[in-house]
Formats: C-alpha cells, sequence, structure tokens
C-alpha cells in the first residue's frame, strides 16, 4: 500500500510539513510505504493552458510535474497538505492542482482510495481553502466523501504546531484512518 503526500509548503521545517511527517510516520507504522513529495524542492511550471491539450502525448513542459503526475496516479492513498496563503492554497500547490489538467484531458485520474487533507492557516482561509481542495479532489479523484480525510488547524509561526498536541493528534489520525480504510477495501 503507497502513500504519497503532496505538499505545498516552501518551509521544510514549517507547520506544515511537520503535519505530514506525524501522518506518514503514523502511516508507516501501520505497514504502508509513504513518500513526501514538497513541490518547493522541484520544478513544477503553471499550466500554460493549451487548447490542444489532448492532441499532446506528453506535456509539453520538460520539468518535474511529469514524473510526480505519474507517482499521484499510482499510489493508493494521497495526502494533499498546504499553508494558507493569501485565504488560499499555496503557490505551489495551485501550480500542481493545475497540472492536473493533461490528466484530466487525457481521461486519467489517480487510482487512490483515499485521500487526506492538510490545512494550517495562520488567522484565516481555511474554508476557502479547503473549498478549493475540495472541489480539486472531486474533479481527479473517485472516493466516496467517507475516504476523505481533514485535519485542519492554525499556527502563526514556524515549529509554533508542534506544541499543538490536539493537532498533532488529528494528523496522526488522519495516517491511521487512510491505512484502515485502504485496509478495508482490501
Amino acid at each position: 500500500m503507497k502513500l504519497l503526500a503532496i505538499v505545498g509548503s516552501p518551509r521544510l521545517n514549517g507547520n506544515t510539513n511537520y503535519l505530514v511527517d506525524q501522518a506518514l510516520g503514523e502511516a508507516a507504522k501501520l505497514g504502508a510505504q509513504t513518500e513526501k513529495v514538497i513541490l518547493s524542492q522541484y520544478k513544477v511550471n503553471p499550466c500554460l493552458g493549451h487548447e490542444n491539450c489532448a492532441s499532446f502525448d506528453s506535456c509539453l513542459q520538460k520539468d518535474d510535474a511529469g514524473w510526480i503526475l505519474d507517482r499521484f496516479c499510482e499510489a493508493d492513498g494521497v495526502i494533499l497538505a498546504t499553508p494558507v496563503y493569501w485565504y488560499n492554497v499555496s503557490a505551489q500547490m495551485k501550480a500542481f492542482i493545475d497540472r492536473n489538467y493533461f490528466l484530466y484531458k487525457h481521461d486519467r485520474k489517480s487510482r487512490a482510495r483515499a485521500v487526506g487533507v492538510i490545512v494550517v492557516a495562520e488567522m484565516e482561509g481555511i474554508e476557502d481553502t479547503l473549498h478549493t481542495l475540495k472541489q480539486f479532489i472531486d474533479w481527479t479523484f473517485d472516493v466516496s466523501g467517507d475516504r476523505i480525510f481533514i485535519t485542519c488547524g492554525y499556527a502563526l509561526l514556524p515549529g509554533e504546531v508542534k506544541n499543538n498536541l490536539p493537532l498533532v493528534g488529528e494528523a496522526r489520525k488522519l495516517g491511521r484512518q487512510m491505512v484502515e480504510s485502504l485496509r478495508k477495501e482490501g
């Protein structure tokens, strides 16, 4: 069982990455193979909006999005994690979401049967960010609502989330729930 986390935070030691590590750590304890892709560590260009995208065998952009999207499609479970930047997903996460247009135009969906969402805000914007991610999930995955697991909360300063034990516990629970959900399906 493969769990892939797509992380839209540019802060390697930030709150979002920390919560993702907690979720993946719990999933690994239960036997899941885990991988974390921190988008800011790779070259993922914005979508160029080709009107004839469906006619191309592969995206014309030669960046890291291709292999990331391949792993995204092959994972049994996917975690989408982002801090709230200006009341919505980070630029890195938005570029990743937009690059999924190629998959959409080629009728290719992720095979994931469970999806996790982790959102960390400073003060506001969780609702708008969740709305964006839920729309993306609806278009990208064939999962029922009981297989979508959400953890969100607040942290003002980098590293502050480590002291929010209930939120850390929720992230760990998300990792366990995803694995348990995938096991039930067989």
